[in-house]
C-alpha cells in the first residue's frame, strides 16, 4: 500500500548523487522549488529564523543551508547518529540516537 502526503501525491524520494538531499516545496500546491544536497541520511530539520538545519545520521553531522537558494553555508560534526535537531531561536539543538547524547551550538 502506497503512502501519499497531504496534497494526496506519492512522496518521492529525495535521492541525489553522493548522498540524500532535502527538497524545497511550495506550500499552496507541494511543487518542488529546490533540491539541495546535505548528506546521507538526512533525518531531522528545524528553521532558526535565519537558516534551515539538517541532521544527517548517516555521516554524522548537521549541515545550515541558506533558504532562499538552498546554499550549504556549513556542516559541522555531531555525535554518532544525529536523529532530531531544533532551535529555540539562540542556539541550535541535535539530537542523537547512537550516543543517546543532546548537543548545543551555544
Amino acid at each position: 500500500m502506497a503512502t501519499h502526503n497531504a496534497i494526496g501525491r506519492t512522496p518521492t524520494p529525495s535521492r541525489h548523487v553522493g548522498g540524500l538531499s532535502t527538497r524545497k516545496l511550495r506550500g499552496s500546491d507541494g511543487a518542488t522549488l529546490g533540491v539541495f544536497a546535505v548528506g546521507d541520511g538526512a533525518a531531522g530539520l528545524a528553521f532558526d529564523g535565519m537558516s534551515i538545519w539538517v541532521a544527517s545520521n548517516g555521516v554524522n553531522t548537521v549541515t545550515r543551508l541558506r533558504p532562499n537558494d538552498g546554499a550549504v553555508l556549513a556542516t559541522y560534526a555531531t555525535g554518532a547518529g544525529p536523529f532530531g535537531v531544533t532551535s529555540d531561536g539562540a542556539a541550535v539543538w541535535v539530537a542523537t540516537f547512537a550516543t543517546a547524547t543532546v548537543s548545543t551550538s551555544r
